[in-house]
């Protein structure tokens, strides 16, 4: 039998150079037998008579990706990846890392370990643990200040940035750039240029980008300062802070225990569980029977019917991608308004000093406009984004459907219509899908798919293929009023206004769930997206509410005064001078306290934890339904929802991740406490009430490609 040490690294000489090549397909992560194989072959190589010099390369397209994710969680088996990266530093004779594609995080540190270090032109560099709720914990936070600074360094691990080879090299992360694809032969190259040189080892240890010990601490405390906005709630960044601090303050070998003991402290963090699940996540809902089925068709050119926000995120979004973009609307007067959105989005960009004018130019001769749906006429892929109004957007679809050509995509933006009910006024249902954006449709990653009954398979593959080309994050969804995302907002907007109504003020259920890790809370965002847009979906519903269902007014008091939160100066709180930030608003405190005296309710305390519970109850309960109904293939497709469009922590894996985290038993015990008050409303899941009594978890549903209930 073979030995897997052997077949994940192998030595090879070339005259007084050893090669070690890591060989773990498909990007040579740092396994087990990886570890092992490159410990033994340095020893070895280091021990050689006849070795002058040493050269460890990736197999394939990349160095090393990092660490093997597998093997987070299990009992750690030596040699850890710090003993490899301090033998590597040791070594008596020269190292050379050869760098192409992936260099990052362990990989990067075993790379920061050798004495020297030459990049192909194609390499990526980076320290990305902060991501997955870690921090290198190789050496990482004390080698690269010495080599690069402590405000570049910090820079590069807090972002989780990658870095390309020009940028490493000026940085000086890299030592030099080689062309070509052969690590190997670059690798090579380096070490007998420095051989002839008579080059020794230089340790990074050694390296005196800490020397400026003022510049180091202020970067340290700018960095600091700014994790209190950025990374409220969150460990690793402020252990990263931490580390590189010890790497200022300490001797090197003491920093280096220091950081493996607060690696180790991320590691065992329920943040680390919770985005390692999203990390997974994000890559597992592409996997979808359609785009398995079926071939994208191709896209070269994409039309939008409607330039306000919406449309005009959409079409720069297409524009970034490298797509002409043909935008219709009603008038011409409407066109130029539609035009100038665009244009707002670039002028923005250019005052920010992210693009040039002429980049402006460049893109802008992409974009072309139209009063007449004859323009659309050539164009792959149609997306309608005009007012929500099912009405209106039928007609839209009908003129569409009269002068698109054979095989155009048909997609409808709506955030809660049936799209089932757009398809069928057309002679082509099988080419009309839901692609809904989430405003700004340019900055926002979430794109829903949504999937109507007779849609063909190719065109939701299509829909998938696009959304990669416009870096979003795509999840199919099934038709329902508000798909999945907005459907489970309903339900929890409307926990949150029972609480208001049962006597918590906005401002205290804001408060916890923003502590919960939210960026703002319900009210906040009620009053930023605009509060006539609920109240045009409610009175939409209001026909088919049923009686019998608790219904707050208090929000509608608010729209009939005409106030819709930002744009018009109050909301749920005021703004004064156009202020962002809102403050309490005696008024509607006042309107709160008629509403519950109209209806005899005494308010009662909320304490954060009970906000939060009844927040989350909510969320989940429904989510549960949605999987179930199979308007979500799979709960991770709910979690993924949540967490790009809807502000979900992403810390702590999406709501049915964070369900699984805190128990599902617990999750319905609440549901069951609070059914108490009112049974309609909190009616628990019959998904998660069979998976309790199963002891499983949404976790056991997610490798299906349609939830089924356990059985």
């Amino acid at each position: 039998m073979s030995n897997p040490t052997e077949a994940a690294v192998r030595s090879s000489r070339h005259g007084e150079v050893i090669v070690i090549t890591l060989a773990n397909p498909p990007v040579n992560a740092i396994s087990h037998a990886v570890r092992s194989g490159l410990l033994a072959a340095i020893e070895a190589a280091d021990a050689d008579p006849d070795a002058r010099a040493i050269v460890i390369v990736g197999e394939g397209a990349n160095f090393v990706a990092g660490a093997d994710i597998r093997e987070f969680g299990r009992p750690p088996q030596p040699p850890s990846v710090p003993e490899v990266c301090n033998r590597i530093e040791a070594c008596a004779k020269p190292v050379v890392a050869a760098l192409r594609g992936a260099a990052l995080g362990g990989g990067l540190e075993i790379a920061l370990a050798a004495h020297y270090r030459v990049a192909l032109r194609d390499a990526r560099l980076g320290l990305p643990e902060v991501l997955l709720g870690l921090m290198p914990g190789a050496g990482g936070t004390v080698r690269a200040p010495r080599l690069i600074g402590a405000p570049a360094a910090l820079d590069l691990m807090l972002s989780g940035r990658h870095l390309d080879a020009a940028q490493a090299l000026k940085l000086g992360l890299v030592d030099q750039l080689a062309d070509g694809d052969d690590a190997q032969a670059a690798g090579l190259a380096d070490a007998a240029e420095r051989l002839a040189r008579g080059a020794g080892p230089r340790r990074s240890r050694d390296a005196q980008g800490l020397a400026d010990r003022a510049a180091a601490q202020a970067a340290i405390e700018a960095a600091r300062a700014g994790l209190a906005k950025s990374a409220r709630g969150l460990l690793s960044p402020g252990k990263i802070v931490d580390a590189v601090q010890n790497a200022l303050d300490l001797p090197f070998d003491e920093a280096l225990k220091l950081e493996r003991q607060a690696f180790l402290e991320c590691i065992a963090s329920p943040q680390r569980a919770g985005l390692i699940h999203a990390f997974f996540a994000e890559r597992e809902v592409l996997k979808v029977p359609e785009a398995r089925a079926a071939a994208p068709r191709p896209i070269a050119s994409v039309g939008v019917v409607g330039g306000g926000t919406m449309g005009a995120g959409i079409a720069v979004s297409a524009l970034d991608a490298g797509l002409p973009v043909v935008m219709v609307e009603r008038d011409a007067e409407a066109l130029a308004r539609g035009r100038a959105n665009v244009e707002k989005v670039y002028d923005g960009l250019i005052h920010k000093q992210r693009i040039t004018a002429d980049d402006k130019a460049t893109v802008m001769a992409r974009y072309s406009g139209s009063t007449d749906y004859a323009a659309l006429a050539a164009v792959d892929l149609v997306i309608e984004a005009v007012y929500e109004n099912l009405d209106v957007k039928k007609d839209v679809f009908q003129q569409l459907d009269r002068v698109c050509k054979r095989g155009a995509v048909l997609a409808t933006n709506t955030s809660y219509l049936d799209i089932d009910a757009i398809a069928a006024v057309t002679a082509r249902p099988q080419d009309v899908i839901g692609l809904h954006f989430f405003s700004p449709a340019n900055i926002m990653k979430l794109l829903e798919i949504v999937v109507p009954a007779k849609v063909a398979p190719d065109v939701v593959a299509t829909a998938f293929a696009l959304a990669k080309r416009l870096k979003k994050v795509p999840v199919r969804a099934g038709v329902c009023d508000g798909f999945i995302g907005n459907r489970i907002l309903a339900r929890y907007r409307e926990a949150a206004e029972y609480m208001l109504e049962d006597g918590a003020s906005p401002q205290q259920i804001d408060a916890a769930v923003r502590d919960f890790g939210y960026p703002m809370g319900p009210f906040q965002m009620i009053d930023l997206a605009g509060g006539d847009i609920g109240w045009a979906t409610r009175k939409r519903k209001a026909a088919t509410r049923d009686p019998k269902a608790r219904y707050v007014e208090i929000a509608d008091r608010l729209c009939e005064r005409g106030w819709f939160g930002q744009k018009t100066g109050r909301g749920w709180y005021l703004y004064p001078q156009g202020t962002r930030t809102g403050q309490a608003d005696p008024e509607v405190a006042a309107i709160i306290d008629a509403e519950r005296s109209k209806k005899g309710i005494p308010p009662r305390a909320f304490s954060a934890e009970d906000i939060v519970r009844r927040y989350l109850a909510a969320m989940v309960n429904e989510g549960a339904k949605v999987v179930a109904e199979g308007i979500a293939l799979r709960p991770l497709d709910v979690d993924v929802t949540f967490i790009n469009g809807y502000g979900f922590p992403r810390h702590r894996g999406g709501p049915m991740k964070y369900a699984d985290m805190v128990g599902l038993p617990r999750i319905l015990a609440d549901i069951r406490a609070f059914a108490q008050e009112d049974p309609l409303f909190w009616q628990p899941a019959p998904l998660l009430e069979q998976l309790v009594a199963a002891g499983r978890d949404f976790a056991s549903l997610n490798h299906n490609d349609h939830a089924q209930p356990p059985r």
